[in-house]
This record gives C-alpha cells, sequence and structure tokens, in this order.
C-alpha cells in the first residue's frame, strides 16, 4: 500500500502588509530546526518588493499545529549587487559537519539583460540559531557538470564515512514544450565539505515531470530511501509533489502515482503544492510544504499516515 500524507491544515501565512520590508509576501521553502518538546523554529524565505527573498522564522508546535512565536525581523537578508546572493535566499536544508551547523540556500542572481540564475551558498547557524553567511563565495557553484544555474540541496550521511547530496541542476531554460529542464543531480563526498558530482540521479520525462526542485530525502525503514520533491510537467500543470525511491541512495526510480499528497479541492493549496520539506518527530514522519502562489499563501503541515 502506498503512503499517505494526512494534511494536518496550513500552519502559517505572513500577514497583509508582512512583517519588515524584506519580509513582506510569501512563507516559502520551510525549514524546521528543533527548539524543544514539540516546538521548531521553522525558516522560511519571504519577499521584499522587488521580490528578493531573505530569511524569516516563525515557531511552531507541530503536535498542536499552531504558531507559538512570530519573529518579526529577518534572519538573514539578501546580498548587495554584485554577491550570488543578490536577487534573494531560497532555502535548502541543514547540513552538520565537522561540528559545525550549517544552512544551505540557492542564492539568486539577475543578470542585467540575462536569464535569473542560481548558484547553493551556505549560512553558518550559531547555538542561538542565529545566521550569517559561511563564505562570500558559493558553496556549490556552476561548473562542467551544472554548466547553467544550481538550486536546492539536500545532504544525508550514508555511514562508513560517506555522504550524498542531491541539488537541482538546470539543463535548460526551455526543453521544447516552453518549460526549463531542470533535473536532480547527485554528489558524493567523505568529509562532507569536498564533492564529486555525479551527474544525473533522478530519471525525468518531458511533457510528465521535467522541472524538479527541492528534493528532500529519508529512510524508508527498509534499507532503502524515499524522495519527495516537487516538479512541474512541461505540460502547463502548476507544481506538484511527487515521489522517488532508491534501495541504496544510487539508482532512484520515479513512483509519482505513490507521492501520497495532491492539490486540495479548494482553498490555500488548491491550485499547486511543492517545496516539501520531510523529517522525523516522536516517531512520526512530517512534512512541511507550501500551497498557491510559490509560499504566498503560506505553508502546512501534513503528517504520513503509514505504507
Amino acid at each position: 500500500m502506498s503512503p499517505r500524507w494526512r494534511k494536518l491544515g496550513r500552519v502559517y501565512q505572513l500577514p497583509d502588509g508582512g512583517l519588515h520590508p524584506k519580509l513582506l509576501s510569501h512563507a516559502a521553502n520551510p525549514l524546521p530546526v528543533h527548539l524543544s518538546d514539540d516546538v521548531y523554529r521553522v525558516f522560511f524565505s519571504a519577499r521584499d518588493a522587488a521580490n528578493r527573498s531573505s530569511v524569516g522564522a516563525v515557531d511552531v508546535d507541530v503536535e498542536r499545529v499552531e504558531v507559538v512565536r512570530v519573529h518579526e525581523m529577518p534572519f538573514f537578508e539578501h546580498g548587495p549587487a554584485g554577491t550570488f546572493y543578490e536577487a534573494g535566499v531560497s532555502i535548502g536544508c541543514l547540513h552538520r559537519v565537522q561540528s559545525r551547523t550549517l544552512m544551505l540556500f540557492m542564492g539568486w542572481q539577475q543578470p542585467a539583460g540575462g536569464h535569473w540564475r542560481g548558484d547553493i551558498g551556505a549560512l553558518a547557524v550559531d547555538s542561538d540559531l542565529k545566521l550569517s553567511l559561511a563564505s562570500p563565495e558559493p558553496w556549490l557553484a556552476s561548473d562542467v557538470t551544472d554548466p547553467v544555474s544550481l538550486s536546492y540541496p539536500w545532504i544525508l550521511p550514508m555511514g562508513d564515512g560517506v555522504w550524498r547530496m542531491w541539488y537541482g541542476s538546470t539543463v535548460t531554460w526551455d526543453a521544447g514544450n516552453g518549460e526549463m529542464l531542470h533535473v536532480i543531480n547527485g554528489a558524493r563526498s567523505t568529509d562532507g565539505l569536498r564533492w564529486m558530482r555525479e551527474g544525473l540521479a533522478v530519471p525525468f520525462q518531458l511533457g510528465e515531470v521535467q522541472a524538479f526542485s527541492r528534493p528532500t530525502v529519508v529512510a524508508d525503514g527498509r534499507g532503502g530511501y524515499d524522495m519527495w520533491f516537487s516538479y512541474r510537467s512541461g505540460s502547463g500543470t502548476a507544481y506538484r509533489i511527487g515521489r522517488a525511491h532508491s534501495t541504496d541512495g544510487l539508482a532512484w526510480r520515479l513512483r509519482m502515482d505513490e507521492a501520497g499528497i495532491d492539490v486540495s479541492p479548494h482553498g490555500w493549496d488548491a491550485e499547486m503544492i511543492e517545496y516539501p520539506y520531510v523529517w522525523d518527530h516522536k516517531g512520526r514522519r512530517l512534512m512541511l510544504y507550501n500551497g498557491n502562489g510559490f509560499g504566498r499563501s503560506g505553508f502546512g503541515l501534513a503528517m504520513l499516515d503509514g505504507e
């Protein structure tokens, strides 16, 4: 039996008028960091009047499915002109390595007269959950394997001193049907810092599954791995959440009919669902995700009912 996600409701949406000039709209790419008991600080990417994203947060009790504290100031702002994150910071995952905690993100650029693009950057997370730029240079930048643009990473320690990363990489801005081909590539590391890129990790299907974003990977409890991600088909459908499975974390098979979650019949997530983040809390598998408007309608919480 395929897993089914039970939606627990919308958790948070920025108020009309926003919280701060850098947190005016959207609460995209929710990322939970455990505080205590059932409370998590959920970081998100919000936008200013020029659509440049910075990082905000609210504290959420995931058992009561409610916000217990709103942080009105941004935790980190997009960079000045000329930086690799000048047009926005869209957060991806946490990465704990060598006694450090990093929050990896997609840094947006908007070259004059050119197409937007991204590189992967890293924020240092201190013991008080304050954020600072780990390096003025991208953590993972374009190269011969990823020559166009990069997006949201996910990193998982695999044991035996091996780390694996999955991240988005643009092949072309138009695959012939008006939609970009943005795939999920893989990389391997033995120290969690230096990476050997391995190219395409998850198969794509033009016209069906071709514009991937924000993979999230967890062990399936049977020695294998499940991946959830958002995607567009290239056929005009807005973002949906899809699923892939691997027995070893290397070879992935799409299981699109087993994602276990879809848009609602009406309401804040009836038009699209995207940017999932899956983790375990007290024996329950939870998912934070966005709805309509690429996060403009806020983020919600779902719980996996079982296989």
